[in-house]
């Protein structure tokens, strides 16, 4: 129904219009920051290497695998996923700052880097001290700052302050998920420890010999040993210095018996090649290559990666969320958590036509299953949706009536016989 000018007018809303002036804040909101204050910011000098880039890398990876709250049959196979409000935080919303996603990507950034950390459910429809069976509304990761026998100081950002806030909680209400690469990465001696170390070396070394200083040595023709002689050459030095520093292109001139010494040249030493090696060896150790990070590696290359690397990871973090956040009454009703990762995402164009042919024919997969993974809305046929050989002409319908008969008429003379 098309609506008249009055209308429009009536029910006409801006953005920009009708809004409470900036230093007036009638929906509560507090004061702002320049940033995000709910990003989680890496510790220990991580942030100024390059092993950021292998964290970001991980986190992605894992992030890119859907996980589910799944209903299982009795066989413990995979049978629907459940509507519910840990199923919407992994997929849909965590927070009202992140999705299910980023939510993910958040908790294996803030693994690597601490080690070990907390997902605590910030909102919930019951107490968790009083009841067990209760649904998670939001949830947010927490760095853990003490441990006590049977709880844990967490630090978590509070959406309703707009501050990170220490709070205790027990050790059965949050989901602590350990690195299961913390001796290669978070251990203080580890692989990944000593090549953070000798990055910032590295880094120091270049701010000094980039500091723009000059680093020279004047030799004077005569003898510094007594305080009229120092007291010159000092005289001496700050006239060299005034005359770089007030010249437009830093020219100073010397007496022709002064000899000028520059100690600012490169050094030799053997930080590179131990940050080579230490690299190489660290890549060894998580299961990654360079070809991974730059996106030229190969099928059996990428399938050792998410076998070695992302799999204990996802495993890690699935299998404590099912420990901490599913009862003994869902686990007995065959719900559980599952993680699944698409397989036809590395397939190349022409592999998979031939895959879509095996899948079909070998009864698999349906038509429809397919097209979703190409990309492709579903067929409104209805053979489209079922598991048959298409290759195959389908018998009719008097024929399976006719081997019916024929297998019911066996059937009564074997029973006679």
């Amino acid at each position: 129904m098309e609506l008249n000018i009055s209308s429009r007018l009536k029910h006409a809303w801006n953005a920009f219009l009708n809004r409470a002036p900036t230093n007036y804040h009638p929906y509560g909101i507090s004061g702002g920051y320049p940033y995000r204050p709910d990003r989680s910011r890496l510790t220990r000098g991580n942030e100024r290497s390059i092993v950021t880039s292998v964290y970001n890398r991980i986190a992605l990876d894992v992030a890119a695998i859907n996980i589910q709250h799944v209903q299982l049959d009795d066989e413990g196979r995979f049978l629907s996923v459940i509507n519910s409000g840990l199923n919407s935080c992994l997929n849909l919303e965590a927070n009202i700052d992140q999705t299910g996603r980023a939510f993910i990507q958040d908790v294996v950034m803030s693994m690597m880097d601490e080690g070990c950390i907390a997902i605590v459910p910030v909102d919930t429809d019951d107490d968790p001290d009083d009841t067990t069976g209760y649904q998670i509304c939001s949830m947010r990761v927490g760095r853990i700052k003490d441990w006590y026998p049977k709880h844990v100081r967490v630090e978590v950002y509070n959406e309703n302050t707009g501050r990170k806030q220490e709070i205790i909680v027990p050790k059965d209400t949050v989901a602590i998920v350990e690195n299961p690469l913390y001796a290669v990465i978070n251990e203080p001696n580890s692989t990944m420890q000593r090549l953070v170390r000798k990055l910032n070396l590295l880094d120091a070394v270049d701010e000094q010999s980039s500091s723009g200083k000059l680093d020279l040595i004047i030799q004077l023709p005569y003898v510094i040993k007594s305080e009229a002689r120092r007291q010159q050459a000092e005289q001496r030095r700050r006239d060299i210095e005034k005359q770089l520093s007030g010249s437009k292109y830093g020219i100073a001139y010397t007496d022709g018996t002064e000899r000028i010494t520059q100690l600012n040249r490169s050094l030799e030493n053997n930080l590179m090649k131990q940050i080579e090696y230490l690299t190489s060896m660290l890549y060894s150790q998580l299961g990654i290559t360079q070809s991974i990070l730059d996106g030229t590696a190969d099928e059996k290359t990428m399938l050792n990666y998410y076998n070695r690397t992302i799999e204990p990871i996802i495993s890690a973090i699935v299998d404590e969320m099912k420990r901490k956040f599913l009862t003994k009454t869902a686990g007995s009703q065959n719900k559980s958590i599952m993680f699944f990762r698409d397989p036809f995402k590395l397939v190349p164009v022409a592999d998979l036509a031939e895959i879509s042919d095996k899948f079909t024919r070998n009864e698999i997969a349906t038509s429809n299953e397919i097209r979703q993974v190409i990309g492709w809305k579903p067929s409104s046929d209805p053979k489209a949706d079922e598991l048959r050989n298409s290759n195959l002409r389908e018998p009719s319908e008097a024929t399976r009536i006719q081997e019916k008969q024929t297998i019911d008429t066996g059937g009564k003379n074997q029973n006679e016989v």
